[in-house]
């Protein structure tokens, strides 16, 4: 039951007090302090006790404690001295956030009898924190085509603090593109943005790097920054270029295709899709687009025909370089290609003027042909120098760049034939062949073509040599027997395989006329010029046609006869005529290939009264030795003389009779015509009596030559001692015997027409018929005793 009472009135007790403070709170006030926060510890707060109107002594006895709704441990009470102070870190935001109210509620305990208070602490608010971005660096993509006065929002910043401790001001580094602009109040509705005040050009400037600071109003000031970022968007506003406009580049002639020419490179400073450049040829001058081909991805330029200095040698290349933005945009450049000059070209050789055929006894430095040689190379390649195969009887004379003659080196002979009855041994001829390789396939040798010449193996008859070519003849050749000698000789390279080819030589075996020298004959009148001479005797071992010899003079005022021999005058000679003259008298036979031999004559003309001496040399082609006259046949010398005497007697009783007459008969200076013989030029050759006059009553002066008959037989050596004179009229002279009887007139009449034209006629006949048997009997003249 005490129990029951006991807990009873504890609870009377407790039901009192609760009144009783209920009482004390709607009857007394609040205790109200303040506290700056981050206050240290042990900052006197307030004398708590004091303002409690408790004494300090009952304070522990009355169990004087603080109790707190939030965190009791930041706020103390020294019991010894009643005052409250700061026991722990006090943070405004930490216990209120942003609240602008921050308050700290203590309720303070006493018993004996129960008591309690109530207590607030304000927390104030120092400027403790930073303004706080929410990043730590911002980026903003913007396009390089806005325009100025485009505006950019930006996140600003916050302060944890209140009032003016988080006033915020904004501050950006120094650009020369982006302005800040900041919200005039807190209750402003403008953002924190960027504001453009100069075009971007992402090409110059990609991006830019700035500071966003922001400033609180507190004391002391606070900052807080952040990175800002602003990348430039690329739009196509830039066209693509080359290094350079123009490119110069050298290439060889014979450079092959897929040569690398050139490398281009275009830059597009846009990026992405607008910086990406693909390659287009747009033209190639002159005319070589199809030399050259360009890859549109690399912009690598090469070869893809055939080049030719000689065609052009520089082409212009026009590139464009596009890039892929929208709209697209473009870039151009030249590739000039200089093509460089090789010896790729042979020096061509064009005959201006060719003078054909040659004949064999044209003077030296005859100009046969006129050459131009010119060569498309260029420089050193296309320098020429003109030269001929040795061996030859030719020479090259330059005239003019590049302009040459072909001029006579040395005398012609025309026959390129073998004589037969050669040594054994002897050379024929020579081949020659070229090889373009080089090495052993260049190297040649010679074989002959081996065939069956009648009943014998060819190589009886010739060899050749097989390093030189040289062909030779084994053994004596007979034209009876052999005429012709046509075969092969074979040229073949060491090459493996080896490669050849034949060339065919056809030797003629025959014989070329030979001369034997002049023959002299004549007769000369004291009153009748009859044109008359000499001639060379040739003669040819051949037989039948190819035996047939005709004669060419190729000088005036001779001629020569085609078939005889006989060389005459075409006109009376004078003063006018050189006192020398040289003949050349060119003897062909009429076989198939027409040989020929040659003679010079060198004819003398003197005046009246010399000696004139003569001799013959007959130059041919071949060196004979002279020819020179032997003594006349006995014979012939009594036949002359008897005649002439006869002849003599006849003619001074003629002059008798006429002297007897009683016309009167002018006087006469017969000279007489002489033969030459000239031992310096070696040849026989006549001369004409310079003022020789044969006067008769008749008619005018007789101007004669005196000439040797072609039938006098070679070898003979003397003067001439006989003389012939021809009467030159047919009527007998008409002579008037004044002083003598008409008798005797009648018959000396009868003697002068009768015997004196008989007996003439009958000297002459004598004479022919022994100088016929004479050279028939020598056999000199071949066909005449036929």
């Amino acid at each position: 039951m005490l129990g029951f009472q006991r807990r009873g009135l504890n609870t009377l007790r407790l039901l009192l007090s609760f009144l009783l403070l209920s009482t004390w709170e709607a009857g007394s006030g609040q205790l109200h302090y303040s506290v700056p926060e981050e206050a240290k510890h042990g900052t006197f707060v307030g004398r708590i006790a004091q303002d409690l109107g408790l004494e300090l002594t009952e304070l522990v006895p009355r169990l004087f404690r603080v109790a707190s709704k939030e965190r009791g441990e930041i706020l103390e009470v020294n019991l010894q001295n009643g005052i409250l102070f700061v026991n722990s870190r006090i943070d405004r935001e930490e216990l209120c956030g942003r609240s602008a109210e921050c308050s700290i509620h203590l309720e303070v305990i006493v018993d004996r009898p129960l008591q309690v208070f109530h207590v607030e602490v304000e927390v104030k608010d120092i400027n403790d924190n930073p303004p706080v971005f929410s990043l730590k660096e911002q980026r903003l993509l913007i396009s390089e085509s806005k325009q100025l006065d485009s505006r950019f929002p930006l996140e600003g910043a916050s302060d944890a603090d209140i009032e003016e401790n988080a006033v915020l001001t904004y501050g950006l580094s120094q650009n020369e593109y982006f302005s800040l602009e900041s919200p005039v109040s807190s209750g402003s509705t403008k953002r924190l943005s960027l504001k453009l005040k100069k075009p971007l050009d992402r090409e110059k400037t990609p991006q830019l790097k700035m500071l966003l600071t922001a400033t609180d109003g507190g004391k002391p000031e606070l900052t807080g920054t952040v990175q800002l970022f602003v990348q430039v968007l690329d739009v196509n506003d830039n066209d693509p270029e080359f290094d350079q406009l123009e490119y110069k580049v050298k290439l060889v002639e014979n450079a092959t295709k897929e040569t690398l020419v050139i490398k281009l490179n275009a830059t597009d400073r846009d990026e992405g899709m607008n910086g990406e450049v693909t390659y287009s040829l747009k033209s190639v001058k002159p005319n070589g687009r199809s030399f050259f081909t360009l890859d549109e991805s690399n912009g690598e330029v090469r070869v893809n025909g055939t080049l030719d200095y000689e065609e052009n040698k520089f082409y212009e290349i026009e590139v464009q370089a596009t890039d892929k933005g929208n709209p697209p945009m473009a870039g151009h450049c030249t590739v000039w290609v200089e093509i460089l000059d090789i010896n790729d070209n042979s020096p061509e050789v064009t005959v201006t003027s060719l003078s054909l055929p040659v004949r064999e006894d044209a003077e030296l430095s005859t100009v046969i042909a006129l050459i131009s040689v010119s060569d498309l190379d260029s420089g050193v390649n296309g320098q020429v120098t003109c030269s001929l195969t040795s061996k030859v009887p030719f020479k090259i004379v330059s005239t003019f760049k590049n302009y040459y003659s072909l001029v006579l080196d040395s005398r012609l002979d025309r026959e390129m034939f073998v004589k037969e009855n050669n040594p054994p041994g002897a050379h024929i001829f020579t081949v020659c062949a070229r090889d373009a390789d080089a090495q052993e396939n260049a190297l040649v040798s010679y074989s002959l073509v081996e065939r069956r010449v009648g009943e014998r193996a060819l190589s009886s008859y010739v060899s050749v040599h097989a390093e030189s070519g040289k062909v030779f003849a084994l053994q004596p050749l007979d034209h009876e027997e052999l005429e012709l000698l046509q075969f092969q000789v074979s040229a073949r390279d060491s090459g493996v395989p080896a490669l050849g080819s034949n060339v065919t030589l056809q030797v003629f075996n025959d014989n070329a006329p030979a001369l034997l020298g002049p023959q002299t004959g004549g007769a000369v009148s004291e009153l009748v010029s009859r044109s008359v001479g000499a001639g060379p005797r040739g003669v040819d071992a051949d037989s039948g046609y190819n035996a047939w010899l005709s004669y060419e003079l190729q000088a005036s005022p001779f001629r020569v006869g085609l078939y005889t021999g006989e060389i005459s005058t075409t006109r009376a000679l004078d003063e006018m005529d050189a006192p020398r003259q040289r003949l050349f008298v060119l003897v062909k036979d009429h076989g198939e290939p027409v040989l020929t031999t040659t003679a010079t004559f060198l004819v003398s003309l003197v005046e009246n009264g010399q000696t004139p001496k003569s001799s013959l040399r007959a130059l041919t082609g071949d060196t004979s030795p002279e020819v020179t006259l032997v003594d006349i046949n006995v014979y012939l010398i009594i036949a002359i003389c008897a005649v002439s005497s006869l002849l003599v007697l006849t003619l001074l009783l003629y002059t008798a009779l006429r002297c007897s007459s009683v016309r009167t008969v002018g006087t006469c200076g017969p000279a007489k015509p002489r033969l030459v013989y000239s031992s310096a030029v070696g040849s026989w050759s006549y001369s004409q009596q310079r003022g020789q006059r044969v006067c008769s009553g008749e008619g005018l002066p007789k101007k004669d030559l005196m000439a040797f008959s072609p039938s006098l037989p070679p070898g003979l050596n003397g003067e001439d001692q006989g003389e012939k004179q021809d009467p030159g009229s047919n009527d007998p002279a008409q002579v008037s015997f004044l002083q003598i009887s008409p008798v005797l007139e009648v018959f000396v009449k009868l003697f002068v027409t009768h015997f004196l034209k008989n007996t003439l006629c009958v000297c002459v006949c004598v004479c022919v018929c022994v100088c016929v048997c004479i050279q028939c009997s020598s056999g000199m003249i071949s066909g005449a005793c036929h």
